[in-house]
């Protein structure tokens, strides 16, 4: 796994927000393309090179870039087939939207999931929970060659999520905030404490904290997840290809 980005809410400079590519036996997948994803996408491989897209949720920090996307996709010389994109019904309507069909729509396959149902994805096997947050988001729990990615999208603390990351190597985890949560994202946002918290309840090897928005403290982060789980803790940023398979 390469993290694109793991801002929250908008990307501070030079930065990006949530977007993972995933990849295993050649197949890429693209895991939300929030705001200013694909600069840094297109860093490491071309538009056609992507296999799939989920998206978690159908906030624009974790979807807007998929037009760009599109649009390089469409308007190549040889446009490549169109792309599969895995969320649920409406997710990236508004996304969509903001072009002609053919530089859009008619460039993908959409996917509408139901959560609870399995599903492959390449060469993926995946599993969705519906997680609570301000509109409908998806828990991601992705296996491959014995290997188990679990991704929280945005979303308050859920015995799904604990289930979903049961014994996965890599917990990518929302992280808005340190220890407190405003009053008005109570119920629908994680603190760093509590996804410590979620990574031992689901025994997960190691824990990766994303969607700090800007401007949060990252140390008073770490310290708060460090305090509630034991195993390694590090922040999403850009950096080197993660190898899930290897021990650390």
């Amino acid at each position: 796994m390469t993290v694109l980005g793991g801002c929250g809410a908008w990307p501070a400079a030079g930065q990006a927000c949530s977007g993972y590519l995933v990849e295993q036996d050649g197949f890429r997948l693209l895991i939300d393309p929030g705001y200013a994803t694909v600069p840094r996408l297109l860093a490491l491989v071309q538009p056609e090179q992507v296999d799939a897209v989920f998206v978690s949720h159908a906030h624009p920090d974790h979807c807007a870039d998929l037009s760009p996307l599109l649009r390089a996709r469409t308007l190549a010389a040889d446009p490549p087939p169109r792309l599969p994109v895995y969320s649920l019904a409406g997710a990236v309507d508004a996304v969509l939207a903001l072009d002609p069909p053919r530089m859009g729509a008619d460039g993908c396959t959409l996917h509408p999931l139901t959560p609870g149902a399995a599903l492959e994805i390449g060469p993926f096997s995946a599993q969705t929970r519906l997680l609570p947050h301000s509109v409908p988001n998806l828990g991601l729990r992705l296996s491959a060659g014995g290997t188990v990615l679990a991704y929280t999208g945005d979303a308050a603390p859920h015995p799904d999520m604990v289930a979903l990351a049961d014994n996965a190597a890599l917990l990518l985890a929302e992280a808005s905030f340190p220890e407190r949560l405003p009053t008005a994202s109570t119920g629908n946002l994680s603190t760093a404490g509590q996804a410590g918290e979620q990574a031992t309840a689901a025994g997960v090897g190691r824990l990766l904290l994303t969607h700090l928005l800007p401007g949060t403290d990252e140390h008073k982060a770490l310290a708060a997840a460090r305090a509630a789980y034991t195993g390694p803790v590090d922040l999403a940023v850009g950096s080197d290809p993660i190898d899930l398979d290897r021990p650390l």
